[in-house]
């Protein structure tokens, strides 16, 4: 099959480009269309070029991610995992080839050429020199553990032994996008708050650096009896201009402090029971690690990861010790042969209506399923939550900000006033 070198736009209007392989051009445009593009040029890849050459106009409007050396561009990407709607749309892209009819070699050939963000194309490239040895998928990707997770890699070779991979890998994309969605509603519920509170914390800092000194200029001039409120502001702008390296040193060795206790087991521990029993946001976290257990074991289950597997892999993704334990204790009442929402309620940290849902669920031959409806439901919770956390926290941070600006003000006005009266007298 000859090689023909493609230009196409997203739905969203993105120019994308790359190459394909197909017997004719119009195999190659029906391979675009399925990747759901809109094609805009199909030309046979020039030889040695790896595809058709640019103009120098097409490399200046070209996206910067194109004109950074591919070297750089890779070491960039490799330090650090991609992103979960990065992975999702990797993931996607990878089934819409295998659902074209693509072989799995010529699919990752492909997507080698396709522009993920967040994810090299030497991925692809590595993933198909694997295949062609005679490796599994699965096992190609358990070697760039950095990229797909446990998780991953499990729900891949469950794929790969029921011959279903596309299938399992579309459940794994809608999978990753329904995390990435979760984790784009909490962002975006965090906004709003952090903004409000850097404001605040550089009005307080401009005030205290450049106005303060200004107006203490004013007072030391003159001989009179400043309030109380006032002189304490003086001696907190003072301690903070001739002391400032020990506040830095403070919070560094706090920092350090803390970091130690987070990385024994017993640290761990306290920290995430604190969490979870918060006020107001302890229900968030709460919402959010049971729904995410749910998800994980649910989408686990569907594609045939066997019990206790899918159980060991869930243990390692929800990033809560004392959700870990539970599994792992679940795991050994699994290994006894009891059933899991049994062992799950001795913990007695999940939710009465997730065990009852799981319950109904082993009765009926239909857990993945229970699980999906778990699921559903503590997300939808928490996006109940999430709105009700923003609703609390916009007004607390602005009274928080308009009381500590107020103290600011009401300090230097009071001094203020007190000298005015006896200069009157």
């Amino acid at each position: 099959m000859a090689q023909y070198s493609y230009k196409a736009r997203r739905r969203s209007g993105e120019v994308v480009q790359g190459i394909l392989e197909g017997a004719d051009r119009a195999s190659v445009l029906t391979q675009i269309e399925r990747l759901g593009l809109y094609p805009v040029t199909v030309e046979p890849a020039k030889a040695g070029a790896g595809g058709s050459k640019e103009s120098a106009r097409e490399r200046w409007k070209a996206p910067v991610s194109t004109i950074v050396p591919p070297a750089l561009r890779d070491l960039l990407q490799r330090r650090r995992k991609p992103k979960l709607q990065e992975l999702a749309t990797f993931t996607q892209q990878l089934a819409n080839l295998l659902e074209s009819g693509m072989p799995l070699t010529v699919a990752l050939n492909s997507i080698s050429h396709l522009e993920t963000k967040g994810i090299s194309p030497d991925v692809g490239k590595q993933l198909k020199q694997e295949v062609m040895e005679g490796k599994g998928l699965s096992e190609a990707m358990a070697k760039q553990s950095h990229i797909f997770s446990e998780l991953y890699v499990n729900m891949v070779r469950a794929g790969e032994q029921s011959g279903a991979l596309s299938q399992v890998l579309r459940r794994l994309g809608t999978h990753y996008e329904r995390f990435a969605e979760v984790q784009s509603k909490f962002l975006s519920a965090m906004i709003y708050p952090a903004i409000v509170m850097c404001v605040g914390i550089v009005i307080v800092f401009c005030f205290m650096t450049f106005m303060l000194p200004k107006f203490l200029s004013i007072f030391q001039g003159l001989d009179a009896r400043l309030p109380t409120s006032t002189q304490l502001l003086i001696n907190v702008s003072n301690f903070f201009g001739h002391y400032w390296w020990v506040i830095l040193l403070v919070l560094v060795v706090f920092v350090v402090i803390f970091e130690r206790f987070k990385a024994t087991q017993g640290g761990r521990l306290a920290i995430d029971r604190w969490k979870m029993n918060a006020p107001v946001v302890g229900k968030v976290v709460r919402l959010n690690l049971f729904a995410q257990f749910a998800r994980v074991l649910s989408t686990l289950l569907q594609n045939g990861v066997p019990v206790l597997t899918a159980l060991k892999i869930t243990e390692k993704v929800v990033p809560n010790q004392i959700i870990r334990d539970a599994i792992a204790r679940t795991r050994e009442g699994v290994t006894d042969g009891k059933t899991i929402a049994e062992p799950l309620a001795r913990s007695k940290i999940f939710p009465q209506l997730m065990l009852d849902l799981l319950k109904i669920g082993e009765d009926t031959g239909d857990v993945p399923g229970a699980l999906d409806h778990v699921a559903n439901t503590y997300e939808n919770e928490l996006t109940v939550a999430l709105r009700v956390l923003t609703n609390l926290i916009e007004p607390a941070l602005i009274i928080l900000m308009a009381v500590g600006v107020g103290g600011l003000l009401f300090s230097v006005l009071s001094a203020m006033f007190a000298i005015t009266s006896n200069v009157v007298r």
